[in-house]
């Protein structure tokens, strides 16, 4: 902006940084106010300390107007300096603009997302919404600081000439550098389509290089999964676009659970599935709605047994698989233990023939 303000004789300065002053604190408080019944009214989503998280970046907004002011260089006898402030002045909005716009976007977040209890047993629209607008935040963060930044370096004349030259004559180097950063563009744009596709979203439960963990952080280049042992697993966002993997809870979070017996020959299967029903009807963790006692293989020295039932999610499933196997076995070892899987020697009496 280049502009030359008008010479105000000293004992006007004084009146007019003192109304200018006086003007922007009405201008403040004016909008604090505003935003403070807003943030009262249930009508709206606003929350109470929204008014405290841009109340500061919006001073700085007013601040850097009351900086650029000449009757303020005047007051201060700074005339010859007029260059320093204006550079200050632009500086300062810059920077308290990009962290204006950072805070709202933050708070548009929470506003959205504090509708949906990603912990509730039902969860999956507020996974897909977590895991959207986490992502979309990043991202726009990303490119508000990447355009400020920019914005900042080409106020300054001297560094404008600087990169024009440098871009001119560094034809190559540009290429080189676009080569080596293509997997970086390549997992920020696989984040994106995470964002959009969503394959994965927070909180879901998925397999991944053999190990089984929930989702629990997706940037715009990595993705973290939490290992039920408590170990996290980092992985880079193109290895969900470019790799399978196994997503229990992709459209519901209810799953199957299989449980395996060797038995004899001689086990009982009818009642075996009565013990079966017996145990899941005993237990909380079985939703009612899947359970069955399935014979899927016989070997020469064994029956493969398996007992399925379902549960509403899969740590659940898993507690109850434990508990069933568990239960099975006693059953077996307290009831029919010939059923139990063991080795026959059958001795061939050679002597009734002699």
């Amino acid at each position: 902006m280049q502009e030359e303000f008008l010479k105000i004789p000293s004992n006007e300065s004084l009146l007019y940084v003192f109304g200018g002053l006086l003007l922007m604190v009405l201008i403040y408080l004016f909008t604090i106010m505003v935003l403070r019944k807003i943030g009262k009214d249930p009508n709206y989503l606003l929350p109470p300390e929204t008014v405290k998280k841009i109340s500061l970046p919006l001073f700085l907004i007013l601040l850097s107007f009351l900086i650029r002011m000449g009757s303020l260089r005047e007051l201060l006898g700074l005339e010859d300096f007029g260059a320093w402030f204006r550079k200050v002045s632009t500086l300062l909005f810059i920077v308290s603009f990009t962290w204006l716009l950072i805070r709202i976007i933050k708070l548009i977040k929470q506003l959205v997302i504090r509708n949906y209890d990603v912990h509730s047993p039902n969860n999956l629209k507020a996974r897909k919404v977590y895991t959207q607008f986490t992502i979309l935040e990043r991202i726009l963060i990303f490119l508000i600081i990447i355009m400020a930044t920019g914005v900042a370096l080409m106020s300054f004349e001297e560094i404008r000439e600087i990169g024009i030259s440098i871009f001119a004559s560094a034809g190559v180097a540009g290429i080189i550098i676009g080569f080596s950063a293509q997997k970086m563009i390549g997992a920020i744009l696989a984040g994106i389509q995470i964002a959009i596709a969503q394959p994965i979203k927070i909180d879901d439960v998925v397999v991944v290089e053999g190990e089984w963990g929930r989702i629990e952080q997706i940037t715009l280049t990595y993705v973290v999964v939490a290992i039920w042992d408590k170990r996290r697993l980092v992985l880079p966002t193109t290895y969900f676009i470019e790799k399978p993997f196994q997503n229990w809870t992709k459209t519901t979070a209810d799953i199957l659970g299989t449980v395996f017996l060797y038995t004899d020959y001689k086990v009982p299967f009818e009642k075996l599935r009565e013990e079966l029903k017996r145990i899941l009807e005993s237990t909380d963790l079985w939703d009612g709605k899947v359970q069955n006692i399935q014979v899927t293989n016989a070997t020469g020295s064994h029956v493969e047994v398996r007992a399925l039932m379902s549960a509403k999610d899969s740590p659940t499933a898993w507690d109850l698989r434990v508990l069933v196997r568990e239960k099975l076995i006693t059953f077996l070892q307290e009831n029919y233990p010939e059923s139990l899987p063991h080795s026959r020697v059958f001795i061939k009496d050679e002597r009734k023939k002699n």
